[in-house]
C-alpha cells in the first residue's frame, strides 16, 4: 500500500526513506468490501482517505430521497467530506464503496502534524487542494454550460475506464441525466 502513496507524493515533491517513513506511520490502512460506507451521513468524519485500490463514490441524498453524485475515486485519488473532516463535524455526503476497497486513513490532527513538522507534506497537500478547487470548478461549469452530450464526452476523455467499471445508471446521475439519456449518448 505505501509504494502507491510514495509514488503519488513524490509527483509533486521529492522524499527520502526517512522521510516517507515518518509520513507513512500517520496513516493507517483500511480495507472495506463493496457496498460498505467509507463514510455515512450525519456520522463524524475523523479521516480523509488515499485511495490505494478499488473505486467509490460520494454522494448526497436530498429531502426527495434522490441521489446526487459528486465525485468517483479510484486509484491514487482522495475522498472525503471534506466540509465534515475540516470543520470536524458530521458528514453530509455518504462515501461508498462500488468495488473492494483498501484506503489508506490521514486523521485531521496527524495531517496537521505532518504539515507542522514537514513543509514537503503542507507544500504537496496546498497543491493538491489548489488542484481539487480547479477540478470542482470544473464540474460547476461544465454542469452549468455543457449540454448531456458535451458532459458525457468529457467524462469519457478524463475517465475512460469509469465506463467499464460503473453501472451506467450511477454514471448517468452523476452526470445529472437519465439512464435512458445516456443510452442515446452512447450511441
Amino acid at each position: 500500500m505505501s509504494i502507491e502513496l510514495r509514488k503519488h507524493i513524490e509527483e509533486i515533491t521529492p522524499l527520502s526513506d526517512e522521510e516517507f517513513e515518518y509520513i507513512l506511520s500517520h496513516f493507517v490502512p483500511k480495507k472495506l468490501k463493496r457496498h460498505q460506507f467509507l463514510i455515512q451521513a450525519d456520522n463524524p468524519v475523523t479521516n480523509d482517505f488515499f485511495v490505494v485500490k478499488g473505486l467509490l463514490k460520494a454522494s448526497f441524498i436530498n429531502s426527495d430521497g434522490k441521489e446526487h453524485i459528486l465525485q468517483f475515486a479510484k486509484e491514487n485519488w482522495w475522498i472525503s467530506d471534506y466540509q465534515a473532516y475540516f470543520k470536524q463535524t458530521n458528514a453530509t455526503l455518504n462515501v461508498d464503496c462500488l468495488e473492494d476497497v483498501e484506503v489508506l486513513c490521514l486523521s485531521l490532527s496527524n495531517r496537521e502534524k505532518l504539515c507542522a513538522d514537514l513543509h514537503k507534506i503542507e507544500h504537496f497537500f496546498r497543491r493538491k487542494s489548489n488542484f481539487g478547487y480547479i477540478a470542482l470548478q470544473q464540474r460547476i461549469l461544465s454542469l452549468m454550460n455543457n449540454n448531456a452530450k458535451e458532459r458525457y464526452e468529457q467524462l469519457l476523455k478524463q475517465s475512460p475506464d469509469l465506463f467499464q467499471r460503473i453501472p451506467k445508471t450511477l454514471i448517468a446521475s452523476f452526470l445529472g441525466v437519465s439512464r435512458e439519456t445516456l443510452s442515446r449518448l452512447a450511441n
